[in-house]
């Protein structure tokens, strides 16, 4: 063990320092230091090295507050309410807190431990009441799902506009290289999409949960697709409709307040589309979302659902910090959960692909243009929200990265009279 400098002796700094070597003294010293709030360092190892990250105490109950039940919630909150910092990368200390849980605690381990949290002083970090999502009512009715969904998006147009690409694309991007920046990412993504719908000009096209509309703009002007976008938050819509007005695109293209549910047109459209609001539906609605489609589509027509999916291996880390704090209600299932539905309700799987290294490169751009802007951020929307989003992207980042989640685009078709209308090859999306 490393510590410097050398300070008086003090209780608390002893059991911090000892619960220290228990927790993380297999750790190698270049991985992790951990600074007291006494301003001294603790390492692994018996030499001092630069880190990946540096866990900040910001005082003697810091420890106690994280592992006395420890879960994700509760390690996301003493971040979050400061009870700590991060300097440096977060995906290296979620590596270590993986290696932590996957270790197993013994009933000594546990005793020990517990002894040691005591040793500590207990204390109560302040919990603003504007980040607990007011949602009451039956899950995933209209109205607590638009609460739901607002509590996310509504945070600020502002403050996504700082870390998103220019078009404000909040959905994993397509790299072709890992040289690409994140505008051509994102531009690479949306004209896949338009690719594998096979658009063409006046394709009536639906994109359900069109975000700020940067799809349904991109369809129109590129493909001429008659677009019609859809969203449960106002200021998104607001924003969406401005850029297709600023575009030139507004007698082809619109975006409206909507839930998909509300929709009844039958077989009003030629083309569905859905990036990033599958996780928002709920597994028991999952027949409701799917039948919707089907009905809206025409006999010959394609939706391609673009979702996060939970993988079964995905281990049980407690409490979820960010069905907490980022997407109250949101559900994750596994990808065969989902092709079942689909398929109970009519569809044809044509095609699953997995874009699970994209969208942790897409994260990672996110977090790192969050952090360059930190000071701007936390201007818009506070520190604690600043917080929030640098750890749940980190966090995401670290999960797709170590396969716990993964992200795919399917491609379901409606069959006419048993004709799919689909090409015989895949060749005109690698054009």
């Amino acid at each position: 063990m490393a510590v410097q400098p050398l300070a008086i002796h003090d209780p608390a700094r002893a059991a911090a320092l000892e619960l220290l070597e228990e927790l993380f003294g297999d750790a190698r010293p270049e991985e992790i230091a951990v600074r007291l709030w006494d301003g001294s360092t603790w390492q692994p190892g018996d030499r001092q090295g630069r880190p990946r990250v540096t866990l900040v105490l910001k005082h003697a109950g810091t420890l106690r507050n994280m592992f006395s039940d420890p879960s994700d919630l509760t390690l996301g909150e003493a971040y979050v309410y400061d009870d700590c910092d991060l300097e440096g990368d977060i995906e290296a200390m979620l590596l270590l807190l993986d290696r932590l849980f996957a270790r197993g605690f013994s009933i000594s381990d546990r005793f020990r431990y517990a002894t040691l949290l005591r040793r500590l002083p207990k204390t109560e970090a302040p919990r603003p009441a504007e980040y607990r999502a007011a949602l009451n009512g039956s899950a995933h009715s209209k109205a607590r799902d638009r609460r739901a969904v607002t509590f996310h998006y509504n945070v600020s147009n502002d403050f996504y506009r700082l870390w998103l690409d220019r078009r404000m694309v909040y959905s994993c991007a397509y790299f072709r290289s890992p040289q690409d920046t994140l505008d051509e990412a994102q531009e690479n993504k949306l004209d896949y999409l338009c690719r594998k719908l096979r658009l063409r000009a006046g394709d009536r096209l639906l994109d359900v949960g069109c975000g700020w509309g940067a799809l349904i703009i991109y369809a129109a002007k590129q493909y001429g697709a008659r677009a019609l976008g859809i969203t449960l938050s106002e200021p998104q819509a607001e924003l969406a409709n401005q850029r297709i007005r600023e575009e030139g695109v507004e007698d082809c293209c619109r975006a409206e307040v909507r839930d998909y549910r509300d929709l009844e047109q039958a077989e009003a459209f030629d083309k569905i589309v859905s990036v990033g609001m599958f996780e928002h539906v709920g597994e028991k609605l999952l027949p409701e979302y799917f039948g919707r489609a089907w009905r809206l589509l025409k006999p010959g027509g394609v939706f391609l659902n673009h979702g996060i999916a939970e993988t079964a291996h995905k281990p049980n880390r407690g409490k979820s910090f960010v069905e907490r704090y980022v997407f109250p209600d949101g559900e994750l299932v596994p990808i065969s959960t989902s092709l079942r539905a689909a398929e109970a309700a009519g569809w044809e799987v044509r095609d699953v692909e997995s874009l699970r290294e994209h969208y942790r490169m897409t994260l990672r751009h996110w977090v790192e243009r969050l952090e360059s802007q930190a000071s701007k951020a936390r201007e818009t929307v506070g520190d604690v929200a600043y917080r929030i989003w640098r750890l749940y992207m980190s966090a995401g980042a670290h999960r797709f990265g170590t396969g716990w989640l993964n992200v795919f685009q399917t491609l379901l078709v409606k069959p006419d009279h048993g004709q799919s209308r689909l090409p015989l090859t895949r060749g005109d999306w690698y054009r």
